[in-house]
C-alpha cells in the first residue's frame, strides 16, 4: 500500500492505493486559507490518516507516501517554495521531511501537475500517444510536456503553459507578471475578478451559490452550479478563460507540435467533455497548421488522478 496526496489551492485529496494502482481508501479536506506551510502539512497528514483508515490501516503501515505539490519543488530534498496559491508559502518548507518524521515512512514530493500528467501518460488518456501536452485547469493553470512517457523538463521549468503571455501588458498574474494565461483562466484569478466586479455592481449568483453549498471560495463545483443556472456573468468569465486556454495551448503547439492535448485539473475535470470541446474550438483559430489539429482529450483518471499519480512516486 502506498499513500498519495494531491495538494491544491482549494482541496487536499488523499488516497491509498494497492500494488495494482487501485484505490483502497480516500479522503478529502479543504486546503487551509490561513496560517502557513506547517498548517497545510497538518491538514495533509489528517487527510492521509483518514484515507489510510478507510483502507483498513494507518500511514505508518504504508511502504511510502508521494505528494504532488504546487510551487517550486526540490525533488531531491522534498522542500517546496513559492506555492503562491497556498497561504503564506513563499520560503522553502521541508514538506517531505515533515511528513516523513510524522509517519516514519519514506516521502517523495513532486510537482503537482507534472506528476498528474505522468500518471495520465502511463494509466490514462495519454497512453496512445508518443508525445502530448498536459493542460491542467484549476486554481492555477499548469502544464507538462510528455515524450515517450517521460516529462521533458528543459532546464527544469518546461511546460509552464499557465505563464505563456497571451496579452502584452494584460491582467496581473500571481507570478507578478502581466498577460499570462493563468491571469485569465486560473480559478483564483477568476475569483478575484468576480469579487472586484461584484463590488462594482455586477449581478451574479456565484457568491450566493458559494454560500448555499457551504464553501468559502468559488470552487470548481460552484462554477458548475452557476453554469447550470445559466448565470450570464459566470458564463462570460468561463468563456474568457477558455479563450485564454485555447490561445495559450495553440501557441505552445505551434512551437512543439505534439500529437495531443490532455485536459485535467479541477475545472478541466469538472467541465468534462463539454469543456474539452470548447477548448478544442478555441485553439483552432490560433493553430499555424490548422488542417491537422492535435487530438484533445479529457484526463481519464478524473478527480483522483493527481493523488493516484502522486502515490506512484512512493516506493512500492
Amino acid at each position: 500500500m502506498r499513500g498519495g496526496i494531491d495538494l491544491g489551492g482549494t482541496k487536499i485529496q488523499a488516497v491509498v492505493i494497492d500494488e495494482s494502482d487501485s484505490v483502497a481508501g480516500q479522503a478529502r479536506r479543504s486546503t487551509p486559507r490561513d496560517g502557513g506551510p506547517a498548517d497545510v502539512a497538518d491538514a495533509i497528514a489528517e487527510a492521509l490518516e483518514e484515507a489510510a483508515k478507510a483502507a483498513g490501516g494507518t500511514p505508518a503501515a504504508l511502504t511510502g507516501i508521494g505528494v504532488g505539490s504546487p510551487g517550486t519543488v526540490n525533488e531531491a530534498t522534498g522542500t517546496v517554495a513559492n506555492a503562491r496559491n497556498l497561504p503564506n508559502w513563499t520560503n522553502p518548507f521541508p514538506l517531505g521531511e515533515t511528513l516523513a518524521s510524522r509517519f516514519g515512512v519514506p516521502v517523495r514530493v513532486g510537482n503537482d501537475v507534472g506528476t498528474a500528467v505522468e500518471g495520465e501518460a502511463v494509466l490514462g488518456a495519454g497512453r496512445p500517444f508518443r508525445t502530448f501536452l498536459g493542460l491542467w485547469w484549476g486554481t492555477g493553470v499548469g502544464g507538462a510536456i510528455m515524450v515517450e512517457k517521460h516529462r521533458w523538463l528543459g532546464r527544469g521549468a518546461a511546460g509552464e503553459i499557465g505563464h505563456m503571455v497571451i496579452k502584452l501588458g494584460g491582467a496581473r498574474c500571481t507570478c507578478g507578471r502581466r498577460g499570462c494565461v493563468e491571469a485569465y483562466a486560473g480559478r483564483a484569478a477568476m475569483e478575484r475578478k468576480a469579487r472586484r466586479d461584484q463590488k462594482r455592481g455586477v449581478e451574479t449568483r456565484l457568491f450566493a451559490l458559494m454560500e448555499e453549498h457551504g464553501h468559502d471560495q468559488l470552487t470548481s463545483s460552484v462554477w458548475q452550479h452557476a453554469l447550470d443556472e445559466h448565470d450570464a456573468y459566470a458564463e462570460k468569465l468561463i468563456e474568457r478563460a477558455i479563450g485564454a486556454l485555447g490561445a495559450g495551448a495553440a501557441s505552445a503547439l505551434n512551437l512543439i507540435d505534439v500529437e495531443a492535448v490532455v485536459v485535467g485539473g479541477g475545472l478541466g475535470t469538472r467541465l468534462g467533455e463539454t469543456g474539452v470541446a470548447r477548448i478544442r474550438e478555441a485553439m483552432l483559430p490560433h493553430l499555424f497548421v490548422d488542417d491537422r489539429p492535435p487530438e484533445v482529450r479529457l484526463s481519464e483518471l478524473g478527480d483522483l488522478g493527481g493523488a493516484i499519480s502522486a502515490a506512484r512516486l512512493a516506493p512500492a
